[in-house]
């Protein structure tokens, strides 16, 4: 059975700072030195030394808001797994050659360190030209889901520009 108890601050009632000290102490970061990591600054002399080993002022850096995460894979790491994969059903084995698509298996580059000895022919978002030349050295194939427009520095040239 659960006793019942009074609530603590019923008990504080008429007691003007509620167990907190003086008036001023309670109220905001005052007694404290302000909130959080405050107080660092001219006269924080016992915060010094523990504040220059981190990054602590200023803002770093920037974030790209549009930054895709890519996850690649090399040639010779397919080269070892191939065989894993079509026992685990992630690969198949199609008239003499494999075929895997590297999106299911969670990667979206193919990079071109390594060199293929089997047929292979993958499917992925990007590749390397490297990639690309290795696979197709190995007489396999890669085919390639995203087509990256190539950037183009020059600004563009205006109607006026032209009539002068």
């Amino acid at each position: 059975m659960t006793a019942r108890r009074r609530k603590k601050a019923s008990r504080y009632r008429g007691s003007q700072t509620h167990g907190g000290g003086a008036k001023k102490k309670r109220r905001g970061g005052g007694h404290r030195g302000g909130r959080g990591m405050a107080g660092t600054g001219k006269r924080g002399d016992s915060r010094k030394p523990s504040i220059w080993t981190t990054d602590y002022f200023g803002k770093k850096g920037f974030k790209k808001k549009n930054k895709q995460a890519l996850n690649p894979i090399n040639i010779k790491t397919i080269e070892e797994r191939i065989v894993s994969w079509a026992d685990e059903k992630k690969a198949e084995m199609k008239g003499g050659d494999y075929h895997v698509d590297l999106g299911k298996l969670g990667y979206n580059k193919l990079i071109g360190s390594g060199r293929l000895t089997k047929k292979i022919h993958i499917v992925v978002e990007r590749a390397t030209e490297g990639a690309i030349a290795a696979v197709k050295e190995a007489h396999g194939q890669v085919e390639v889901t995203i087509k990256e427009e190539p950037k183009n520095d020059k600004k563009p040239e205006t109607a006026d520009a032209e009539e002068q």
